[in-house]
């Protein structure tokens, strides 16, 4: 158990390393700098609601990039690793593939934790510390989501562009799935039997993504933090799918000849 932990911990710290001599948090910076002068140029040129307007639009730029990054940077790690055959090389240390898959996913959640931090951090520039605080915490489950299914989709198709593909396709669909609902159950909804049909169909995938619009709101920065019932929500939503996730993972892992 001690050596399993060990080399749980050893992966994790190699991710970390990883992310670093990528220059991850150059680009972070980076992000930030040139989102806040466009957040700056916009709130100046909204005519009511300047402050309100500037948040708005650099929380939500800041959401987007870094969930586009977090998922390149997982995406590009495993694909560098197989085609380097460096996950061969690790395999074939008294390792478990368990293990190796725990190790990676903690040093891509650690990844995760450092840019939702160095986006909150600045966040408090426009909001107090009370409402930014379960903004980042709802950011960082966000990006769990997006590292376990950046790894899922690796393993499963093996070619960034479809991994890649996969990822955007299941975020943005998770974003978008209760208004598509609230269109689909609307009151100008066709009632024939193909309509009724394709918004059960929407219903059930519904279910079976996680409700990515309740996380990390820009109206929390803007009007008040969420109620506690709602991060009650984000986590334990977060948690019930990194068990879906992780498991689907490991076991195309385990059958898979690498």
């Amino acid at each position: 158990m001690h050596m399993h932990f060990r080399a749980i911990l050893t992966i994790a710290l190699f991710t970390l390393r990883e992310a670093i001599q990528n220059r991850l948090i150059s680009l972070v910076l980076a992000a930030l700098i040139s989102l806040f002068g466009l957040a700056e140029f916009i709130g100046e040129v909204a005519i009511t609601e300047s402050a309100e307007t500037k948040v708005s639009i650099l929380s939500g730029a800041l959401r987007f990039f870094a969930v586009l990054l977090t998922s390149l940077f997982v995406t590009m790690s495993m694909l560098r690793e197989q085609h380097e055959k460096s996950l061969d090389l690790v395999l074939s240390l008294p390792i478990s593939r368990a293990s190796y898959f725990f190790g990676r996913l903690l040093g891509f959640s650690g990844a995760a934790i450092v840019v939702a931090a160095l986006i909150g951090l600045c966040l408090l520039l426009y909001s107090p510390a009370q409402r930014v605080g379960p903004w980042v915490l709802s950011l960082a489950c966000e990006l769990f989501i997006v590292a376990s299914v950046s790894i899922v989709c690796l393993f499963t198709f093996r070619q960034a562009t479809l991994a890649l593909s996969s990822v955007f396709g299941f975020y943005v669909l998770a974003r978008t799935i209760g208004s598509i609902q609230l269109i689909g159950h609307g009151p100008l909804a066709d009632p024939s039997t193909p309509s009724r049909f394709i918004s059960g169909a929407i219903d059930t995938l519904a279910l079976l993504l996680p409700d990515l619009d309740r996380y990390t709101s820009s109206q929390w920065l803007i009007y008040g933090a969420p109620e506690r019932s709602d991060l009650v929500f984000i986590l334990g939503q977060t948690m019930i799918y990194l068990v879906l996730l992780i498991g689907a993972g490991l076991f195309d892992l385990y059958r898979k000849n690498l």
